[in-house]
């Protein structure tokens, strides 16, 4: 919702003419540069389809702006690079540098415990700073995660009702000793500014980040708010895009609730590259990963992501929430800086595949081709199994043909290509999958290394991979009774279709999946790694299912038709 990554999500006449006659960029100096980044952002970005505004500068000066696509699909109104956009999770960077902003001024410290400030959150007898939520390490349960917050989307939530339904769930691992992207560990960052500064949060980063660094286009989303140049946000299904499902913004809160454009996103950074709003040595903090209990680097620092970029220094963040994605892209030694905003949440269209093709064009590197090798299938064999890493969360790896396969729980199955025996990689992904083995050769576990973040580890399990699900013969004809409109939240919708001797599943903004048979009401998906049983009163009326996927048990309630 609010991620990358995964993620949660929130006078004006005037506002929108200005924008309207702000001078035009400069043309960049190198028109093959343009040409080559225009190219890159042509190829996904459709003029009929929902679009994106990108934004690359050098040393303070733009080389590329520019937008794609529509912001409006129903009055077909094109996306202008000065139109506005939810942020999602770029939001925490601006929530990072208010907690900096309040130690700088001796209000707070990044080691205190979080009870100096909310006195009565359960910490579960672990020692719980500002830091850990800074960084993700705090092991606190991220509420975007729960099964019982997909149906409160609708739901305006204050900030202790937020808190509430995360704060007395069982610890994911010890402060500091590990690393989980973190939405509730913003939330409360958010209620620890409000309760240091005396403002809410909104008023904070208004009154102390956009107005003096006149980000006039950028502010605290309000649903219902009338914002000139504001872009729709889509999803899409089987017939094209559609709206994105409702969500209260005051749920991202702190952690994704940020509306920005990219002009404003250009000038952010300009400031906190200068010092303008906190010194260096804060920033230096802000962009150091922290560590973690075993001395491994977390990838992570204050509120964005930093990493080595064939040399270069990257610090970055994305975003994703109902019907937009964001990617934010800084090279602070080579003075680049890369922003692109876009009003979908689709897969294939996520800008940060976009925004790293265009960091190896501006840097002026070529971008590196991976080449698969031939490893037999009997190698393959061996790296088959279960690995889980501590909270619980699997990778399958099986040999399927003579290619080995990796399916996280929940998901979908991916092909991975062999380096070599122990290493693979996927296609149009730069992570990388390495196999560890111990001196006898037995495969021990499986370590995943992103282009971002820390390295993921996962020992291998006892577990055997999972049989494949039986289909059984059924007739038809009882598809009747499961057809119907189930209610997973308000706004998010399970289609149940008979089509011809198939039973079709179709989720709000999803395409359309087959549904196959086990029982006669247990039903299967071969596109991801979910089931659906249907749930039956006496009479054999169908009323309601539970979708189990990703380790989650999800109920809906059939709707009743007039």
């Amino acid at each position: 919702m609010i991620r990358i990554a995964k993620a949660a999500v929130p006078a004006l006449a005037l506002l929108g003419l200005v924008s309207l006659v702000r001078p035009a960029a400069a043309p960049s100096p190198d028109g093959a540069l343009a040409a080559r980044i225009d190219a890159v952002m042509a190829e996904v970005y459709k003029p009929n389809q929902p679009g994106a505004a990108i934004i690359v500068r050098r040393n303070g000066r733009t080389l590329f702006r520019k937008g794609y696509g529509l912001a409006d699909l129903e009055l077909g109104v094109p996306v202008a690079p000065d139109m506005i956009f939810r942020l999602g999770s770029i939001t925490k960077q601006f929530t990072a540098v208010s907690i900096l902003l309040l130690a700088q001024e001796g209000k707070l410290g990044l080691q205190d415990e979080i009870t100096r400030f909310l006195p009565d959150y359960p910490t579960q007898g672990r020692k719980i700073t500002v830091e850990h939520l800074l960084t993700h390490t705090s092991g606190i349960q991220s509420y975007t995660e729960l099964a019982e917050w997909l149906p409160l989307w609708r739901k305006d939530f204050t900030v202790r009702e937020l808190i509430a339904l995360f704060k007395d769930k069982p610890m994911q691992f010890e402060p500091g000793r590990s690393w989980a992207y973190n939405n509730s560990g913003y939330i409360l960052l958010g209620a620890i500014i409000e309760k240091v500064s005396g403002k809410t949060y909104e008023q904070f980063v208004e009154e102390r980040i956009f107005k003096p660094l006149g980000l006039k286009d950028s502010s605290y989303d309000h649903t219902e708010r009338v914002l000139p140049r504001r872009v729709r946000g889509y999803h899409a299904d089987k017939d094209g895009f559609v709206n994105a499902p409702y969500l209260s913004m005051t749920q991202p809160y702190a952690a994704g609730s940020l509306l920005s454009t990219i002009d404003d996103l250009a000038v952010w950074s300009d400031a906190v590259l200068s010092g303008r709003l906190v010194g260096k040595e804060w920033l230096d903090k802000a962009w150091t990963p922290c560590r973690l209990a075993d001395g491994e680097s977390s990838g992570y620092g204050y509120g964005w992501f930093i990493s080595d970029f064939a040399g270069h220094r990257s610090i970055e963040h994305g975003g994703g929430i109902n019907g937009f994605t964001t990617y934010e892209l800084t090279f602070p030694e080579d003075g680049i800086f890369i922003a692109i905003l876009t009003n979908s949440a689709v897969a294939g269209r996520a800008p940060e595949a976009r925004a790293v093709k265009i960091a190896w064009l501006t840097l002026g590197l070529t971008e590196p081709k991976r080449k698969a090798v031939a490893v037999p299938a009997a190698e393959l064999d061996k790296l088959a199994g279960v690995y889980a890493d501590e909270q619980k969360n699997e990778y399958r790896i099986s040999q399927e043909g003579g290619r080995l396969l990796a399916q996280r729980q929940g998901g979908s199955k991916s092909e991975l290509y062999p380096a070599s025996p122990t290493e693979f990689f996927l296609k149009d992904n730069p992570a990388r999958f390495l196999f560890v083995r111990d001196a006898a050769g037995r495969t021990t576990g499986l370590r995943i290394l992103s282009r971002i973040g820390p390295v993921q580890v996962f020992p291998r399990t006892d577990k055997a991979l999972p049989a494949p699900p039986k289909e059984m013969a059924l007739d038809p004809g009882l598809y009747d009774r499961l057809v119907g409109d189930y209610e997973l939240t308000p706004g998010f919708i399970i289609r149940i279709l008979r089509r011809g001797d198939t039973l079709i599943s179709q989720a709000t903004g999803q395409p359309e999946v087959q549904l196959f048979p086990e029982s006669p009401t247990r039903f299967f998906l071969k596109v991801v790694d979910a089931q659906v049983d249907f749930v039956l009163d006496a009479d054999g009326r169908t009323t309601g299912l539970v979708l189990h996927q990703g380790g989650q048990d999800l109920p809906a309630r059939k709707l009743q038709t007039p």
